[in-house]
């Protein structure tokens, strides 16, 4: 086994394909504000005791056996895109408030952030005791 494939290295390489994904979502929720009829959508928070579980030695994968057939969710799509709860709707029909989803953009980007830092300190941390100073 790899050091980087070590469950902490693990676990932090996928909470940041989550918080890619979500930057995704919320991208689209920003650049849809003014379309009519349009529903934001999130992702389910994180969890690492259920990606825990998720993990085993089976696994299953899906195909796309038409060529119009399309995900809407970004990356490995492990991830599930789900409809917002929309507790108010603006005049264009939509519930997507401008201030709510960047204050969401602020706090993924910092989240993201703190696990690249943890990431990159894990590492550091590894190269120290192998003897590498680097």
């Amino acid at each position: 086994m790899g050091l980087m494939d070590m469950p902490v290295f693990s676990a932090l390489s996928d909470k940041m394909r989550w918080h890619q994904t979500r930057q995704g979502l919320l991208a689209e929720n920003v650049a849809n504000a003014e379309t009519p009829g349009y529903r934001g959508r999130d992702l389910a928070q994180y969890d690492f005791a259920d990606r825990l579980q998720a993990m085993s030695s089976a696994s299953v994968s899906t195909t796309a056996t038409q060529p119009m057939h399309f995900s809407i969710s970004s990356g490995d799509g492990s991830f599930g895109a789900q409809a917002m709860a929309n507790f108010e709707l603006t005049p264009e029909g939509n519930g997507i408030t401008l201030e709510d989803e960047m204050m969401k953009v602020t706090t993924n980007m910092m989240d993201y952030q703190a696990a690249t830092s943890l990431y990159q300190k894990s590492v550091r941390i590894l190269r120290v005791a192998m003897g590498k100073n680097v």
